[in-house]
């Protein structure tokens, strides 16, 4: 009935303003064509390719106004925003989702939709080098930041009062691989929006932000300048999409997580060695031995992704011990997630299910580091690794090669030509490696306390003195 009364009222809307001289109506030809056409960029808070599909704040809700409109959703990614403002100013969209702040300079050009976000742009740096505290301080720098971006609207703002105020506004780059840029040492420092910075900064730690350039900016999509209608539309969806609290919801879900990350810590996993794996231990030697795995790998694995919590719950979706997404854990048959048993077995069925489809050129132990980035980045963008590996004259089966080619999958240059696209490609790589550590920490540690076991007893004492409850758990004396 919704759906009913909206169509009407849209037609009506339609037939009000029949015979004026506008331009053909952008709503209109949606509706008729049966599509919404909505230009965008690749990137963690635009669109990309996750485990599970597409994924990405922007499309969620190009998807869900899409709906609303009943219309097929197409996504027309676009390299860099530069490229994104030409294609909508030519006509070749409906809408433009990708991160967009309002300005002067675009108000002049297109209309905006409702603010969905307010974020601040930050000049970012790496520790240990440029410490610019004022825009001043930026003179003399080595400062990049894409083309035709809000970031370079406000240099230029700031450089009529600095005038020894310099940067490389560069077509085709995009903000994360700018601020890869400065984590390389490439560049001094480069100027970002706070929701991306907040999530490169995961992946590349050594960033720091140096300050706030300016006022908070809003985020909203913006369209065609004579596009009214369908902005209004946009405008009308916006209110409920934004009552009903699925605007909260998919804040939290790209960016509830951020503050809460907790890097490596090894005081604390080796106290939960002793603490908390104990409970569990039993589980991952049992899944592993059915399914052909080292269970101390397992047990990293599950670390890296839960800590070992079995009600670790992500804003992303996934949940348990082994932190599965809902879809991979209906293909395994997993009828409750947060049931340690069963996520375990699953996780390890799964990824013995990812490493028999690899090539049998791809040889242990480089196998085992094959399948642990798959399990993150999905299988689809780990083959479009070693497509571009081999493009790239380096050898596709092996992990140091590999490893090399991955971070490329965020790239423009290399992402647009490959089938799953856009993926934050240091994500496995550091996965991996963090697995590799939590593994590696493990098994020295379990190794240093069966030494302590094994010690003779002291004159007067029955057992070997013993630095825990577990060790003290773990054998009969």
């Amino acid at each position: 009935m919704a759906g009913r009364l909206r169509r009407l009222l849209l037609a009506a809307s339609l037939a009000a303003v029949a015979g004026c001289s506008d331009p053909p109506d952008r709503l209109a030809r949606v509706k008729e064509r049966g599509v919404l056409r909505v230009l965008t960029t690749q990137g963690p808070t635009t669109f990309y390719e996750g485990r599970d599909g597409p994924a990405g704040p922007e499309y969620e809700m190009a998807l869900a106004f899409a709906r609303w409109l009943e219309v097929r959703l197409e996504m027309l990614p676009r390299e860099g925003v530069a490229h994104v403002l030409a294609d909508l100013e030519a006509g070749g969209a409906d809408v433009a989702a990708a991160g967009l702040s309002r300005t002067p300079e675009r108000a002049r050009r297109f209309l905006f939709g409702p603010v969905y976000q307010q974020v601040q742009q930050q000049v970012v740096c790496r520790r240990g080098g440029a410490r610019p505290r004022t825009p001043a301080q930026l003179a003399g720098l080595t400062l990049v930041v894409p083309a035709g971006t809000s970031y370079a609207e406000r240099l230029q703002v700031l450089a009529r009062g600095v005038p020894d105020l310099r940067w490389t506004a560069e077509p085709g780059l995009d903000t994360e691989t700018a601020l890869e840029r400065v984590w390389q040492r490439k560049a001094d420092c480069t100027v970002a929006d706070s929701n991306i910075v907040a999530v490169v900064r995961r992946y590349f730690p050594e960033l720091s932000v140096r300050f706030a350039l300016g006022e908070p900016d809003e985020l909203a999509w913006m369209f065609p300048a004579s596009a009214h209608r369908l902005r209004d539309a946009a405008r009308e969806w916006f209110t409920q999409y934004a009552a009903s609290g699925e605007l909260q919801r998919l804040h939290e879900k790209y960016y509830g997580f951020i503050e809460s990350f907790d890097y490596v810590d090894v005081r604390a996993f080796r106290r939960r060695i002793r603490t908390v794996l104990p409970r569990y231990r039993p589980l991952f030697e049992r899944a592993a031995a059915r399914h052909g795995l080292d269970w101390m790998l397992l047990a990293a694995l599950s670390y890296q992704e839960s800590h070992w919590n079995p009600r670790a719950r992500s804003p992303t979706g996934v949940r348990g011990i082994m932190m599965l997404t809902l879809a991979t854990a209906r293909e395994l048959g997993v009828k409750n997630r947060l049931d340690p048993a069963q996520s375990i077995e699953a996780a390890a069925r799964y990824l013995t299910r990812l490493r028999a489809r690899l090539p049998a050129e791809v040889g242990e132990p480089d196998r085992t580091w094959f399948a642990l980035a798959a399990y993150n980045v999905g299988y689809g963008h780990l083959r479009d690794a070693m497509t571009l590996a081999r493009r790239l004259g380096r050898n596709p089966h092996r992990w140091a090669d590999l490893r090399a080619v991955l971070p490329l999958l965020a790239k423009k240059k290399y992402y647009r030509t490959l089938r799953h696209g856009y993926a934050r490609g240091w994500e496995p790589v550091r996965y991996v490696q963090r697995v590799r550590d939590f593994e590696d920490m493990l098994r020295r540690a379990l190794a240093d306390w069966q030494a302590v076991e094994k010690q003779p007893a002291r004159a007067g004492q029955g057992c070997p003195a013993r630095k825990s409850a577990a060790q003290a758990a773990a054998s009969a004396c």
